[in-house]
């Protein structure tokens, strides 16, 4: 009987092991096509954003200009996008810019689709009459991109300015409060020093002190910097230590 338990027992923790090590095969493996995808999306987009440098120099004109007008908001609306998807955890109040970029990038997709579309039109005379509609249009969805990015920047800004401000003010109590500590226990030590010369005697440290009694702690002076300085504090380069011969 007792054998049969200790079979069941290891079938279990035989199963268990392997359902653990097919769920983190599973995981490894949405990671790596995960990655796989991000790289290959991201050489694509290198790939076109080159193709329209190209294009914008090499064909003048009309096709020139719509190759231009594609990489201009190409290029802010995947700006804006960085933008606020980076600053959007730490500052939840981005949620409604967000919403908002997500329907600002609905039209800015369809108007890259036209875009890329005349690429390829022969008739240069259409593509001259379509040029000033979808060039405003253009222009409105950069500078809505735009105001969105520059509001996320500024607003990171402001808030890391006044993170700052409050810091710096704790600082300075601080170091205020340390200083005025440090130029009593210096005033009380001069005062103890003037009193032992005006009588012509001197006395060493804790001479005189009743028995069980310690004498009050002196101030820090500059000397004992070294012994208060953090060991691998994180701006500070560690020491190299050198070998004997």
């Amino acid at each position: 009987m007792e054998a049969v338990v200790v079979a069941v027992i290891v079938a279990l923790i035989f199963a268990v092991l392997v359902a653990l090590g097919v769920i983190a095969t599973v995981r490894t493996v949405r990671a790596v096509k995960r990655g796989v995808d991000r790289t290959v999306h991201q050489a694509r987009r290198t790939v076109e954003d080159t193709r329209l440098k190209a294009r914008q120099f090499a064909q003048p004109g009309a096709a020139g200009e719509v190759a231009q007008l594609r990489l201009s908001l190409r290029t802010s609306m995947r700006a804006t996008q960085d933008a606020l998807h980076t600053a959007a955890p730490e500052d939840p109040s981005l949620s409604e810019a967000l919403a908002l970029f997500q329907r600002l990038s609905a039209h800015g997709h369809e108007l890259d689709d036209e875009l890329k579309r005349l690429e390829t039109e022969p008739d240069k005379a259409r593509i001259a009459a379509r040029l000033p509609e979808l060039r405003e249009r253009t222009a409105r969805v950069k500078d809505s991109a735009d105001s969105l990015r520059f509001a996320a920047q500024d607003r990171a800004r402001r808030f890391a300015e006044d993170d700052l401000e409050t810091l710096s003010g704790q600082i300075r109590m601080e170091a205020g409060a340390l200083r005025h500590w440090s130029d009593e226990g210096m005033d009380e030590g001069i005062g103890e020093a003037a009193g032992a010369a005006a009588g012509g005697r001197t006395a060493a440290p804790g001479a005189g002190a009743p028995a069980g009694e310690q004498p009050e702690p002196r101030a820090i002076t500059g000397r004992d910097r070294d012994a208060w300085r953090s060991p691998g504090y994180s701006w500070q380069k560690a020491g190299r230590t050198e070998s004997a011969g």
